[in-house]
C-alpha cells in the first residue's frame, strides 16, 4: 500500500522537484498538493494523507502557524522541507517547527543530479517512509511508566540508580525526534552539572549549528562544536563537526575523523561512545535517545563491556523507538526510561558521588582503567 503525501509548497518549481521525487517512487503517492497553508487544511480531511511535507515560508499561513492548526485538528507526521535551514535569521525559528509538532526537518532539493542533491533525495524518500510510520497526538503524552527496567540488570528503579557507579563522562546519542529530546534532557540539567556530555545527533547538513542555537535559548550549560586538541570540560556540552566523526585520543583529547560511515553514518553515535568507553571505561554513562536505525547499539554495547552505566529512551516517548530498541534487543541496557526521567535519574547518580572532570589533568587520569 502507497504512503499517501500531501504536498504544501509555494514554489511551483520546488513543487515540480518534489513531486518528481515522490512520483519517482512505487511506494510513495503524492495525493494532493497545496500552494498555501490555508489551501492544506481544507484538503487533509478530504485527502488523508499518511504525511504532510511542508514549506516554512508561504503566504497567507506560514509553517508555523500551519503545523500548529494541524497538531490541533488533524494529528499528522509532518517533515518541513525548507530552503530556510541555511539561512541565519530563521535557525531558531525553523527548530520552533519541531516544538509546534513535526517531526523532523529537511533542506530543500534542488533541481539537478548533482552527488548532493541525489543524496539529499534519498535522504528525503528515507525519512516520508519513517514517518509514515509515526504516531503522533495533538498533545504530548505524557509517559505514566515513570519506571521500565529490563535489559542486562533488572529490579533497578528510575530514581535509585546503582551507587557501584562513579561516572565522569556522558555520551549521548539521537536521530529522528532527537532534536527535542535533546532539549528536554539538556534543559534539565543544571549549571554546575560535574560531567562533560558529548552529543551525536543525526542531522542534515547545514542544521547543526542552528540546532546548537536553538538548544542554548533553553539549556543552561554551554554548547559548542567540539574542537580537536581540547580535552572535554565538566559543565560542557559537545558535538561533532558535520560529517565527521568524534572521538578522544589517547590523551582524552578530542579528534576529528573522516573513516567511512558507520550504520551508514557519519558522525556515528557508536564510534563515538566506543571511543569515550575505551578511554573513561566504567566511569562513563551512555544515553541512547530515540531514532531510527540500529547506530549507538553497539555503542551502547562497549559502554557495558567495560562496565559503565547505560540508559535508553523508551518507547512510549520515542518518537521512533529504532536505536534504543536496538541497544535493548543486546541486553546491555540498565535503564529504559521515559525522556522525562532520565535527567533526573542522571542527576541523582552523579550528585551521589563527588565528581571533578573540569581540571584537565583530572581528566587524563580517568583514563583506561
Amino acid at each position: 500500500m502507497s504512503i499517501r503525501v500531501l504536498l504544501v509548497e509555494d514554489s511551483p518549481v520546488a513543487l515540480t522537484i518534489l513531486k518528481r521525487i515522490f512520483d519517482s517512487t512505487p511506494d510513495i503517492e503524492t495525493v494532493g498538493t497545496a500552494h498555501t497553508g490555508l489551501d492544506a487544511l481544507a484538503l487533509i480531511p478530504k485527502l488523508h494523507p499518511d504525511v504532510v511535507c511542508t514549506d516554512f515560508h508561504m503566504p497567507q499561513m506560514n509553517g508555523l502557524e500551519f503545523i500548529s492548526h494541524v497538531m490541533a485538528h488533524y494529528p499528522l507526521p509532518i517533515l518541513v522541507i525548507s530552503a530556510s535551514v541555511q539561512e541565519e535569521d530563521d535557525s531558531n525559528r525553523i527548530f520552533q517547527l519541531l516544538e509546534a509538532g513535526a517531526v523532523d526537518i529537511l533542506p530543500k532539493p534542488k533541481a539537478g543530479l548533482d552527488v548532493e542533491n541525489t543524496l539529499l533525495k534519498q535522504s528525503l524518500i528515507d525519512k516520508v517512509k519513517i514517518l509514515s510510520g509515526v504516531k503522533v497526538f495533538k498533545k504530548k503524552q505524557p509517559s505514566s511508566i515513570v519506571n521500565q527496567s529490563l535489559g542486562k540488570k533488572s529490579g533497578q528503579t528510575a530514581t535509585l540508580l546503582p551507587t557501584r557507579y562513579n561516572p565522569k563522562i556522558m555520551v549521548v546519542g539521537a536521530s529522528t525526534g532527537g532534536p527535542l529530546a535533546l532539549q528536554e534532557f539538556l534543559t534539565n540539567l543544571p549549571t554546575d552539572f560535574p560531567l562533560p556530555i558529548i552529543c551525536v545527533q543525526h542531522i542534515s547538513l547545514g542544521f547543526l549549528q542552528s540546532l546548537i542555537d536553538w538548544l542554548t535559548t533553553s539549556c543552561s550549560l554551554p554548547i559548542q562544536i567540539a574542537q580537536a586538541g581540547e580535552r572535554p570540560k565538566s559543565g560542557h556540552v559537545y558535538f561533532p563537526p558535520e560529517r565527521q566523526h568524534l572521538k578522544l585520543d589517547r590523551r582524552g583529547k578530542f579528534i576529528h575523523s573522516l573513516d567511512p560511515p558507520v550504520d551508514g553514518h557519519r558522525p556515528s553515535v557508536t564510534t563515538t561512545f566506543i571511543s569515550v568507553a575505551e578511554f573513561y571505561g566504567r566511569k562513563t554513562i551512555g544515553v541512547l535517545l530515540t531514532g531510527m536505525g540500529r547506530d549507538g547499539a553497539e555503542g551502547m554495547k562497549e559502554i557495558a563491556h567495560v562496565g559503565g552505566m547505560t540508559i535508553a529512551q523508551d518507547e512510549v516517548t520515542s518518537v521512533v523507538f529504532g536505536m534504543p530498541k536496538e541497544a535493548i534487543a543486546l541486553g546491555v541496557v540498565d535503564q529504559i526510561l521515559p525522556i522525562q526521567a532520565i535527567a533526573p535519574a542522571v542527576l541523582k547518580l552523579v550528585r551521589s558521588h563527588s565528581t571533578d572532570v573540569g581540571n584537565s589533568s583530572l581528566s587524563y587520569r580517568y583514563g583506561r582503567n
